[in-house]
Protein backbone atom coordinates (compact mmCIF):
# COMPACT_ATOMS: atom_id res chain seq x y z
CA UNK A 1 0.00 0.00 0.00
CA UNK A 2 1.46 3.40 -0.97
CA UNK A 3 2.44 5.38 1.88
CA UNK A 4 -0.55 8.41 2.31
CA UNK A 5 0.61 11.73 1.42
CA UNK A 6 1.04 14.20 3.93
CA UNK A 7 -1.70 17.43 3.80
CA UNK A 8 -0.80 21.08 3.55
CA UNK A 9 -0.70 23.42 6.40
CA UNK A 10 -4.09 24.97 5.34
CA UNK A 11 -5.81 21.52 4.49
CA UNK A 12 -4.46 20.28 7.89
CA UNK A 13 -5.58 23.31 9.69
CA UNK A 14 -9.10 22.41 8.23
CA UNK A 15 -9.12 19.10 9.78
CA UNK A 16 -8.11 20.20 12.99
CA UNK A 17 -10.98 23.02 12.98
CA UNK A 18 -13.69 20.28 11.66
CA UNK A 19 -13.00 17.60 14.65
CA UNK A 20 -13.07 20.78 17.05
CA UNK A 21 -16.45 22.59 15.91
CA UNK A 22 -15.08 25.40 17.68
CA UNK A 23 -13.01 28.53 17.31
CA UNK A 24 -8.88 27.79 17.78
CA UNK A 25 -5.46 29.82 18.30
CA UNK A 26 -3.42 29.03 15.37
CA UNK A 27 -0.49 27.90 17.76
CA UNK A 28 -2.87 24.92 18.91
CA UNK A 29 -4.13 24.45 15.38
CA UNK A 30 0.00 23.92 14.93
CA UNK A 31 -0.21 21.49 17.99
CA UNK A 32 -3.06 19.77 17.28
CA UNK A 33 -1.63 19.00 13.50
CA UNK A 34 1.59 17.48 15.04
CA UNK A 35 -0.42 15.36 17.29
CA UNK A 36 -2.31 13.91 14.56
CA UNK A 37 0.82 13.43 12.13
CA UNK A 38 -0.67 15.54 9.25
CA UNK A 39 2.83 16.59 8.47
CA UNK A 40 5.74 14.45 7.53
CA UNK A 41 7.79 17.63 7.98
CA UNK A 42 6.52 20.87 10.63
CA UNK A 43 10.00 22.82 9.93
CA UNK A 44 11.70 25.31 12.62
CA UNK A 45 8.07 26.89 12.81
CA UNK A 46 4.79 25.42 13.05
CA UNK A 47 2.72 27.64 14.35
CA UNK A 48 3.89 30.84 12.04
CA UNK A 49 3.13 28.34 9.44
CA UNK A 50 -0.08 28.05 10.47
CA UNK A 51 -0.78 31.54 10.93
CA UNK A 52 0.64 32.48 7.50
CA UNK A 53 -1.57 29.20 5.92
CA UNK A 54 -5.18 30.73 7.00
CA UNK A 55 -4.07 34.55 6.43
CA UNK A 56 -3.13 34.01 2.57
CA UNK A 57 -6.29 31.72 2.52
CA UNK A 58 -8.73 34.43 3.79
CA UNK A 59 -6.53 36.92 1.58
CA UNK A 60 -6.54 35.19 -1.87
CA UNK A 61 -9.73 32.99 -1.44
CA UNK A 62 -12.21 35.88 0.11
CA UNK A 63 -15.89 34.56 0.85
CA UNK A 64 -14.36 31.38 -0.22
CA UNK A 65 -11.74 30.66 2.20
CA UNK A 66 -13.01 27.60 4.61
CA UNK A 67 -11.71 30.12 7.71
CA UNK A 68 -13.43 33.31 9.83
CA UNK A 69 -11.28 35.19 11.62
CA UNK A 70 -13.34 35.17 15.15
CA UNK A 71 -10.37 36.98 18.12
CA UNK A 72 -6.74 38.01 17.61
CA UNK A 73 -4.73 34.41 16.34
CA UNK A 74 -7.87 32.84 16.52
CA UNK A 75 -9.82 31.13 13.63
CA UNK A 76 -12.76 29.09 12.99
CA UNK A 77 -14.34 27.18 10.15
CA UNK A 78 -17.10 29.24 8.07
CA UNK A 79 -19.39 25.77 8.07
CA UNK A 80 -18.84 25.81 11.93
CA UNK A 81 -19.71 29.28 12.37
CA UNK A 82 -22.87 29.35 10.65
CA UNK A 83 -23.85 26.26 13.02
CA UNK A 84 -22.80 27.90 16.30
CA UNK A 85 -23.83 31.65 15.79
CA UNK A 86 -26.94 33.49 15.38
CA UNK A 87 -25.71 36.06 12.91
CA UNK A 88 -24.19 38.29 15.16
CA UNK A 89 -21.72 39.90 12.69
CA UNK A 90 -17.98 38.44 12.64
CA UNK A 91 -14.91 40.44 11.04
CA UNK A 92 -13.43 37.81 8.08
CA UNK A 93 -10.53 39.86 7.36
CA UNK A 94 -7.61 40.82 10.29
CA UNK A 95 -7.19 44.63 10.02
CA UNK A 96 -3.34 45.68 8.50
CA UNK A 97 -1.85 46.41 11.67
CA UNK A 98 -3.34 43.52 13.47
CA UNK A 99 -2.34 40.96 11.27
CA UNK A 100 0.81 42.56 10.78
CA UNK A 101 1.25 42.12 14.75
CA UNK A 102 0.46 38.60 14.47
CA UNK A 103 3.02 37.65 11.83
CA UNK A 104 5.63 39.98 12.79
CA UNK A 105 5.86 42.44 16.15
CA UNK A 106 9.42 43.54 17.26
CA UNK A 107 10.05 39.77 19.41
CA UNK A 108 10.35 37.11 17.04
CA UNK A 109 11.78 35.26 19.76
CA UNK A 110 12.58 34.32 22.88
CA UNK A 111 13.54 32.08 25.87
CA UNK A 112 12.52 31.89 29.67
CA UNK A 113 14.89 30.72 32.69
CA UNK A 114 17.07 28.78 29.90
CA UNK A 115 19.73 26.31 32.58
CA UNK A 116 23.23 27.62 32.20
CA UNK A 117 24.89 24.09 33.16
CA UNK A 118 22.83 22.88 29.63
CA UNK A 119 25.17 24.76 27.30
CA UNK A 120 29.09 24.09 26.85
CA UNK A 121 30.69 27.60 27.18
CA UNK A 122 34.35 26.01 26.40
CA UNK A 123 34.05 26.46 23.09
CA UNK A 124 31.58 28.84 21.07
CA UNK A 125 28.28 27.77 22.49
CA UNK A 126 25.32 26.64 20.75
CA UNK A 127 22.19 27.79 22.05
CA UNK A 128 19.13 25.81 20.67
CA UNK A 129 15.85 25.73 21.21
CA UNK A 130 12.33 24.75 19.47
CA UNK A 131 9.17 26.37 18.92
CA UNK A 132 6.57 23.38 19.98
CA UNK A 133 7.92 19.72 21.12
CA UNK A 134 8.91 18.17 17.74
CA UNK A 135 9.67 21.56 15.35
CA UNK A 136 13.28 21.47 14.52
CA UNK A 137 15.57 22.90 16.86
CA UNK A 138 17.56 26.44 16.49
CA UNK A 139 20.90 27.61 17.35
CA UNK A 140 19.95 31.18 18.78
CA UNK A 141 23.79 31.99 19.13
CA UNK A 142 23.73 34.61 16.68
CA UNK A 143 20.54 36.59 17.92
CA UNK A 144 20.51 40.14 18.35
CA UNK A 145 18.07 41.70 21.39
CA UNK A 146 18.68 41.85 24.96
CA UNK A 147 19.15 39.50 27.46
CA UNK A 148 18.42 38.78 32.20
CA UNK A 149 20.99 36.82 33.48
CA UNK A 150 19.15 35.21 36.95
CA UNK A 151 20.32 33.80 39.93
CA UNK A 152 17.39 31.65 40.74
CA UNK A 153 14.20 33.69 40.20
CA UNK A 154 16.00 37.26 40.68
CA UNK A 155 17.18 39.39 37.85
CA UNK A 156 20.82 40.10 38.93
CA UNK A 157 21.84 41.75 35.59
CA UNK A 158 20.05 43.14 31.81
CA UNK A 159 22.15 43.18 29.29
CA UNK A 160 22.28 43.29 25.27
CA UNK A 161 23.53 41.42 22.21
CA UNK A 162 24.27 43.62 18.96
CA UNK A 163 27.26 43.99 17.21
CA UNK A 164 28.95 41.02 19.58
CA UNK A 165 26.07 38.25 19.56
CA UNK A 166 24.08 36.52 22.12
CA UNK A 167 26.04 33.47 22.45
CA UNK A 168 29.37 35.56 22.48
CA UNK A 169 27.65 37.64 25.04
CA UNK A 170 26.79 35.09 27.14
CA UNK A 171 29.75 33.48 26.93
CA UNK A 172 32.30 36.12 28.54
CA UNK A 173 29.83 36.14 31.62
CA UNK A 174 31.09 32.90 32.42
CA UNK A 175 34.28 34.63 32.67
CA UNK A 176 33.93 38.03 33.72
CA UNK A 177 32.75 39.57 37.08
CA UNK A 178 29.28 37.96 36.83
CA UNK A 179 30.45 34.72 36.48
CA UNK A 180 29.56 32.77 39.97
CA UNK A 181 26.35 35.00 40.29
CA UNK A 182 23.87 33.40 37.52
CA UNK A 183 22.57 30.28 37.06
CA UNK A 184 19.96 30.78 34.52
CA UNK A 185 19.48 33.16 31.52
CA UNK A 186 16.19 35.06 29.49
CA UNK A 187 16.76 36.47 26.05
CA UNK A 188 14.13 38.14 23.70
CA UNK A 189 15.31 38.30 20.13
CA UNK A 190 14.64 40.63 17.31
CA UNK A 191 15.97 38.00 14.50
CA UNK A 192 13.12 35.72 13.28
CA UNK A 193 13.50 32.12 12.04
CA UNK A 194 12.82 30.87 8.73
CA UNK A 195 11.12 27.37 8.28
CA UNK A 196 14.27 25.30 7.69
CA UNK A 197 15.63 26.29 11.12
CA UNK A 198 17.73 29.27 10.22
CA UNK A 199 17.87 32.31 11.98
CA UNK A 200 16.40 35.50 9.33
CA UNK A 201 19.04 37.81 8.75
CA UNK A 202 16.64 41.00 7.23
CA UNK A 203 13.98 42.76 9.65
CA UNK A 204 11.85 45.62 9.48
CA UNK A 205 12.49 48.72 11.28
CA UNK A 206 9.27 50.71 10.70
CA UNK A 207 7.52 50.95 14.04
CA UNK A 208 4.72 52.92 15.44
CA UNK A 209 4.67 53.98 19.18
CA UNK A 210 2.29 51.10 20.25
CA UNK A 211 5.02 48.65 18.73
CA UNK A 212 7.52 49.88 21.14
CA UNK A 213 5.24 50.82 24.63
CA UNK A 214 3.32 47.14 24.00
CA UNK A 215 6.84 45.39 23.98
CA UNK A 216 8.62 47.24 26.50
CA UNK A 217 5.79 45.99 28.52
CA UNK A 218 5.74 42.16 27.26
CA UNK A 219 9.51 42.16 28.43
CA UNK A 220 9.25 43.70 31.68
CA UNK A 221 5.91 41.84 32.67
CA UNK A 222 8.16 38.57 31.01
CA UNK A 223 11.15 39.08 32.57
CA UNK A 224 9.97 40.45 36.05
CA UNK A 225 6.97 38.41 36.32
CA UNK A 226 5.29 41.00 39.10
CA UNK A 227 1.77 39.14 41.28
CA UNK A 228 -0.72 41.42 40.05
CA UNK A 229 0.17 40.59 36.29
CA UNK A 230 -0.43 36.89 36.48
CA UNK A 231 -2.08 35.46 33.90
CA UNK A 232 -2.25 37.96 31.63
CA UNK A 233 -1.43 36.92 27.80
CA UNK A 234 1.63 38.50 26.31
CA UNK A 235 1.84 39.32 22.03
CA UNK A 236 4.44 36.60 21.62
CA UNK A 237 3.31 34.21 24.19
CA UNK A 238 1.41 32.01 22.13
CA UNK A 239 3.41 32.26 19.27
CA UNK A 240 6.85 32.33 20.50
CA UNK A 241 10.12 29.97 19.37
CA UNK A 242 11.37 28.53 22.27
CA UNK A 243 10.86 28.45 25.86
CA UNK A 244 13.21 25.23 26.14
CA UNK A 245 16.78 24.21 25.22
CA UNK A 246 19.28 21.36 24.68
CA UNK A 247 22.58 20.64 25.43
CA UNK A 248 25.02 21.99 22.81
CA UNK A 249 27.42 19.60 21.24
Amino acid sequence: MARREKKSWRDSAVEVLQAAGKAMHYADIAAEIQNRGLRSKVGATPAASVSFAIHDSIKKEGADSPFVKVGTGEFILRSSLTELTTGAPVAETAPAAEEAAELSGIIKAFGMFWRRDKVDWAIKPTLRGQQQEGADSVNFADQIGVYLLHDGREVVYVGRATEERLGTRLSKHTRDQLNGRWDRFSWFGLLGVTETGELAQHRSVRLTDEDIIVTLEALLIEGLEPRQNKGEAMPFERSNISRSQTRSS
